[in-house]
């Protein structure tokens, strides 16, 4: 059986809820280590979920998105759990990137 359209859109609505809420549960995974696993991070869904509001014309800043994928302000976040990054992690990302 094929979903539809809609069907679709809201199965990948909840993925990408799931997605955030793991993140958000996993602050000890540090952004610079999903940028060299995956080449993506927080960040970077932050980043996605902005651009695509500005396409579509809704008042959702880089800031109020950063909010929703973090679960907080960035601020909070980086200052509770941001870690600075080592020698390795470093050297890592400019290889990969």
């Amino acid at each position: 059986m094929a979903i539809s359209d809609q069907e679709k859109l809201e199965l990948e609505a909840a993925a990408f809820r799931r997605l955030v809420s793991h993140l958000q549960e996993r602050t000890d995974v540090q952004n610079i280590d999903l940028m060299n696993l995956s080449g993506f991070c927080r960040n970077c869904l932050s980043k996605w979920l902005a651009a695509e509001a500005t396409d579509k014309n809704l008042d959702l800043d880089l800031e109020q998105a950063r909010e929703e994928v973090y679960g907080m302000p960035y601020s909070d976040w980086k200052s509770k759990f941001q870690k600075e990054a080592t020698a390795e992690q470093l050297q890592k990302l400019a290889e990969n990137h």
